[in-house]
Parts: C-alpha cells; sequence; structure tokens
C-alpha cells in the first residue's frame, strides 16, 4: 500500500496538469497545421521542378533541331549561290543548263527546308513560352515556401518557449514529492496514455469521467489521508478533497 503527504498528493495533480500540457504541446508541434501546408507547397515545388527540367530538355533539343534546319538551309543556299554564280560566269550550254536546273531544284530544297525551319521555330517559341510558364511557377512556389517554413519556424518558436516554460515549472512542482508516489504515477503515466492522477468529484473520477458506486466511494473517503487510493474503474490515484 502506498502511502504519501497529503500536500504531496494535492501538488501531483498539479504536476499532472503541466505534463498534460507539456504532452499536448508537444503534439501541437509534431501536428501543426502549417506543417502540412509546408508539405504541400513542397509538393507542389517537386514537381514544378520536373516540369520546369522537363521544358528545359525540350527546350534545348529543339534548339539543336533550330541549329541543324538552319544549318539545313544555309547549306543548300550556299551551294545555290555557288551553281548560280558559275551559270554566270559562262560555259557551255549543256553546263549552263544543268546548273539551271540544279539551281531550281535547290531553290525546291531550300523552300521545304525554310518550311522544315519555321516549324522547328513555332515549336521552339512555344517550348520557351512554357519553359518561361514552369520557371515563374517554381519561383513563386519556392518564394511560398520560405514563407510557408518562416511561418511555422515562428509558431514552433512560440510552442517550444511554452514548453520550456512547462518544463521548468514541471521541475519545481515535483521537486521533493514523495519518491514512491512519484514512482507509482511515472509507472500509471506510461499504462494509462499519460494522464495518471485525477480529482475525485463526489462520486465521478475525473480521469476516466465514470462514476463510482457509493460503496467504492465510502471505502475511498474512509481510507486515511496519507494512503494513496485509485479509482475502481480506470486504476489512476484519485486525489480527494481537491480544491482544483
Amino acid at each position: 500500500m502506498t502511502t504519501a503527504p497529503v500536500a504531496d498528493q494535492h501538488r501531483l495533480l498539479e504536476v499532472q496538469a503541466l505534463d498534460t500540457r507539456a504532452q499536448q504541446l508537444d503534439h501541437a508541434r509534431r501536428t501543426h497545421p502549417l506543417r502540412a501546408k509546408v508539405a504541400e507547397i513542397s509538393e507542389r515545388l517537386d514537381e514544378a521542378e520536373r516540369a520546369a527540367a522537363a521544358a528545359r530538355t525540350v527546350v534545348g533539343d529543339t534548339r539543336r533541331e533550330l541549329t541543324k534546319a538552319e544549318a539545313d538551309v544555309e547549306q543548300v543556299r550556299s551551294r545555290a549561290e555557288r551553281d548560280q554564280a558559275r551559270m554566270q560566269s559562262g560555259g557551255s550550254a549543256k553546263d549552263v543548263q544543268a546548273l539551271a536546273g540544279e539551281v531550281e531544284s535547290l531553290a525546291r530544297r531550300a523552300e521545304a527546308l525554310e518550311e522544315i525551319e519555321l516549324e522547328v521555330m513555332e515549336r521552339l517559341e512555344a517550348a520557351e513560352a512554357t519553359l518561361a510558364a514552369a520557371t515563374e511557377s517554381q519561383d513563386r512556389l519556392t518564394a511560398e515556401l520560405a514563407s510557408a517554413e518562416r511561418e511555422l519556424a515562428s509558431a514552433v518558436d512560440v510552442l517550444d518557449t511554452e514548453a520550456t516554460q512547462v518544463a521548468a515549472e514541471r521541475q519545481q512542482k515535483a521537486a521533493g514529492l514523495d519518491a514512491g508516489l512519484m514512482a507509482l504515477y511515472d509507472r500509471l503515466r506510461g499504462q494509462l496514455g499519460g494522464l495518471a492522477v485525477a480529482a475525485l468529484r463526489g462520486r465521478t473520477c475525473e480521469g476516466c469521467r465514470l462514476e463510482l458506486n457509493p460503496s467504492d466511494v465510502a471505502h475511498l473517503t474512509a481510507a486515511p489521508p496519507e494512503q494513496v487510493v485509485r479509482c475502481e474503474e480506470c486504476g489512476r490515484i484519485l486525489i480527494r478533497g481537491s480544491a482544483r
């Protein structure tokens, strides 16, 4: 049978209140709504970064394609210019006729290549617009994430400050309490989800909120004040006659 000074038993309720508040603060820190906001923005940012990377790849590939198309057009034009110059320099009628045919063929080829070049230029323009939009989205989300992270850090700092204050007050309240009482309290906290002690209000245990039967209440109230009593329903330490 555990016994402890009545004052220690009543002070244990204050320790419990502080431990409960510490649990609440820890839960609030771990589940703060801003954490979900940060995670959601971070996920969107990852998607935007992937989209921007894909867009950069398309732009790079299309630019290389345009460079090749421009080179193909330039090659055909240069050859046509050389053939035109040869035609103007004179020669046999047969050579001139052959060169004229080639120049005409090169003109058709240049026209076809220019159409390809134009089509590639249009695709490049569209790809660059897509990249610009993806980059803008990435930059915006980066700024949003930084802002949300600052908000979260500020909110956590407030909780941490209170948690530090609660821990210091708890240490002060628990100092000098009966060792056997504290050992029982710590063991029950681990078994009962953190709530190990509660006040008895009339016939009601404020831990489990159940009303005890009259015979149990009579047994509890008849026990010596120094005796540490437990709730018959939930097993928590009951503090009798508490003004809390």
